[in-house]
């Protein structure tokens, strides 16, 4: 345990460094501030031994007006820096937070899918906009006043020497004792900020997901389970306060005994070197002045310093986050990829989740280009794990995916990734307006783009029923638009991106009949002339694929067309009539006959490259 622990306070530190680097120029402005600062400070206390030991003692009432003369001057400085100092060095610590979250943000949006179906959400925006706070108590006026403390007190000490040294020996063996005990305290301290982090990105990313499924909780009147599960969570943050709390408070409490023991010392030691004629008035009450100096910056220093070891935990879980490769960096010994023509092949291909527990199982087939595979199998059979792998989300543990002759694991996934396209059960629309969804995978489409794939798409039918029409807000997650018009959206969205292959995973298996008949419409437009892949429940549209793989417990147990499947009476079949026994059940009378017309959808269309159409 303790390399690991050395480990992680190495990469803290190395991060802090780069951090303090980055924003050099900024902290050596503050610094400089911070100098004239603390020397105009000292003017005022030094100031007390020529008032009492020259001006009252002798009455020298001309050194008088000098004396105030002076202080005021210092005073005035001493104003401007501190002003200066808070602008400069606030400044630069929140650019320091803003770049940390954009440069964490940028990171996490490279890591592979995989981290993502394994890490809530909350916890990472937790790590990209809480633990980046900390970063203001290094960049800004926690390590200034970090500095500044020891600056005062190393001038202070010096001083104090001068005034009394058997007396300041005495004082700085008890310091050193309490800054013993400080260090030990906050070695002590800083695993609590750790595990505080932790926490509270679980208790966010619990409150996300509560207030993303609130229409659930409802449904089910699961808010007191949730009322409790958050209540648990936000106790567990508190006892990592309160113990947190405690330990700080024993620091400072620390320090009131220290000020204390000084203050018995001073007045013993003090009293008897002014009895003795060794020290004057003045002397001792310049010397106490200095040693407040000395000691406040220690008090400063044990609250600064709780706040940089609590930057320091957040800073180790950023470097955790950045330690992790990223595809960008997994691509730069990859190949480049041209254009496709989007022919799909999977040799052999195994793939597991979990080690030892595979959900696809010695997987082969090929997908000519503009040709049309349908995905069906019972549930948990493997057919959304083989669409993840053709879209690149995972990587095959054996075997291989060749993409035109080549192995997709030694191509560059951007330029693989940018010729695909996507429709789902459940598409993902951001809180924009209806033009942006559309043109998202394309940013610089002309308004006049975006109508001609809404109209391909039939989106044009409702939109322009909105008052705002293509500036109309979708709201989070589409909300706002009913299922069939958001399945409408991702369908113009996709065929503006122009795949070579495109991926249609249960896209109309939720939606009526008449939903799905204007979806279908816009599905046969996007297919023609691409490699498509489609999951589909309802069996009537892929009938026209140009081959079905069906898939049970991983394997590919029967591949062909529908007329093939049908004659082979094997388990398409049996899903084939248990379908459309259901179908009969819910729409004729007992005891008349069945007989299902399905015509296909391409009927007087002609194919493109081979496509087939919904």
């Amino acid at each position: 345990a303790k390399p690991k622990k050395k480990i992680h306070y190495q990469r803290a530190w190395s991060e802090a460094r780069g951090l303090v680097w980055r924003h050099r120029r900024s902290l050596g402005a503050g610094l400089a501030l911070m100098l004239v600062n603390r020397l105009s400070g000292l003017v005022l206390p030094a100031s007390s031994k020529y008032l009492i030991d020259e001006v009252l003692a002798k009455h020298r009432a001309e050194l008088l007006i000098w004396i105030a003369l002076g202080t005021a001057v210092a005073v005035l400085i001493q104003a401007a820096t501190s002003y200066a100092l808070s602008q400069v060095v606030s400044v630069a610590a929140q650019q320091a937070i803003a770049d940390m979250r954009m440069d964490v943000q940028k990171h996490v949006l490279h890591l592979p899918v995989s981290y993502f179906d394994s890490t809530k959400s909350g916890v990472l925006i937790s790590r990209i906009m809480s633990d980046a706070e900390g970063v203001r108590n290094l960049v800004g006026t926690g390590l200034i006043q970090l500095v500044g403390g020891l600056f005062t007190a190393v001038i202070g000490i010096g001083v104090l020497f001068a005034l009394n040294w058997k007396l300041t020996a005495i004082v700085l063996v008890v310091l050193l004792s309490f800054g013993a005990g400080m260090a030990i305290a906050f070695a002590r301290l800083r695993p609590l900020f750790r595990e505080r982090s932790v926490i509270n990105a679980e208790v966010t990313g619990r409150l996300a997901e509560s207030i993303g499924g609130v229409r659930i909780l409802k449904v089910y009147v699961a808010e007191k389970r949730e009322e409790k599960i958050f209540g648990e969570g936000v106790m567990r943050l508190f006892d990592n306060v309160r113990k947190s709390i405690t330990g700080t408070s024993l620091v400072g409490a620390g320090a009131t005994m220290i000020v204390g023991a000084i203050g018995v010392i001073m007045i013993t030691v003090g009293g008897r070197a002014i009895l003795s004629g060794s020290m004057t008035l003045g002397g001792l009450v310049m010397y106490i002045f200095f040693i407040g100096m000395v000691a406040a910056p220690l008090i400063q220093i044990a609250s600064v310093g709780t706040q940089i070891s609590e930057a320091f935990a957040g800073l180790d879980r950023i470097r955790e986050l950045r330690d992790m490769a990223t595809e960008d960096e997994q691509d730069e010994d990859r190949e480049r990829m041209a254009e496709v023509e989007g022919r799909v092949e999977f040799r052999d291909v195994t793939f597991s989740y979990t080690p030892g527990v595979e959900v696809l199982r010695g997987v082969s087939f090929a997908s000519d280009a503009g040709s049309t595979t349908a995905l069906v199998g019972s549930s948990g059979s493997g057919k959304s794990t083989l669409i993840g792998l053709v879209m690149a989300f995972n990587r095959a543990e054996s075997g291989a995916i060749l993409i035109d002759g080549q192995d997709l694991s030694a191509v560059r996934l951007r330029d693989y990734r940018s010729q695909l396209g996507v429709v789902m059960q459940d598409n993902f629309l951001f809180d924009g307006t209806v033009r942006e969804n559309i043109a998202f995978a394309r940013p610089e489409a002309t308004d006049e783009e975006v109508r001609e794939v809404s109209r391909i798409a039939h989106c044009d039918e409702f939109i322009n029923g909105f008052p705002q029409g293509y500036d109309t807000i979708v709201g989070e997650r589409g909300v706002k638009l009913s299922g069939g018009q958001r399945q409408r959206v991702a369908i113009a969205r996709a065929i503006l991106a122009d795949p070579r292959i495109l991926i249609l995973d249960e896209a109309t298996s939720s939606l009526d009949s008449e939903s799905e008949a204007m979806i279908r419409d816009g599905l046969r437009s996007l297919r023609r002339g691409r490699t498509t892949f489609v999951i589909a429940h309802r069996l009537s549209t892929i009938e026209s694929s140009d081959q079905i793989l069906v898939l049970e417990e991983g394997r590919i147990v029967e591949r062909g067309t529908h007329r093939e499947l049908l004659g082979l009476n094997g388990r398409y079949r049996q899903l084939y009539d248990k379908q459309y026994g259901m179908e009969r059940d819910r729409f004729i009378n007992p005891g008349e006959d069945f007989t299902p017309e399905l015509p296909s959808p391409l009927e007087g269309l002609p194919a493109a490259r081979g496509a087939s159409s919904l």
